[in-house]
């Protein structure tokens, strides 16, 4: 099994949404800004049973905006048996669209990678006194 690396950063923990703003038709600075909107939304949902969010977390493998400014974002959880699997997607999907702007928001559970503790920020290990 290969090894995750650290992660330094929470930004580590999500692919950017503006990476591919070359090939988007949203203007970068829109891009920017809804980037900056999604990461507060995901940093707003917590795992009840961990006092750091799910971004933190590095619970967040992917978010992807389209053209027409929906969201796709994979996720996953700490473990395939986490109590609240059934309606963490659902807080998430809500989180994200009260954001102005964002007509839908598509939560997919992926378990490949799994998750294990190298993908936590700093401040997540920090808040965890996991040092």
């Amino acid at each position: 099994m290969e090894e995750q690396p650290q992660n330094d950063s929470a930004n580590d923990n999500i692919t950017s949404v503006a990476d591919d703003s070359a090939q988007s038709t949203i203007p970068k600075e829109e891009l920017d800004a809804l980037t900056n909107d999604i990461i507060g939304a995901l940093k707003s949902v917590y795992d009840p049973e961990i006092p750091v969010d799910i971004y933190e977390l590095g619970l967040i493998y992917k978010v992807e905006v389209e053209d027409d400014r929906s969201v796709k974002i994979d996720m996953t959880l700490t473990a395939p048996g986490c109590p609240v699997a059934g309606e963490m997607p659902g807080w998430v999907q809500d989180a994200v669209e009260s954001i102005a702007g964002i007509p839908s928001v598509d939560v997919t559970m992926v378990f490949d990678p799994p998750w294990d503790m190298s993908r936590m920020s700093d401040e997540a290990r920090v808040a965890l006194n996991m040092w």
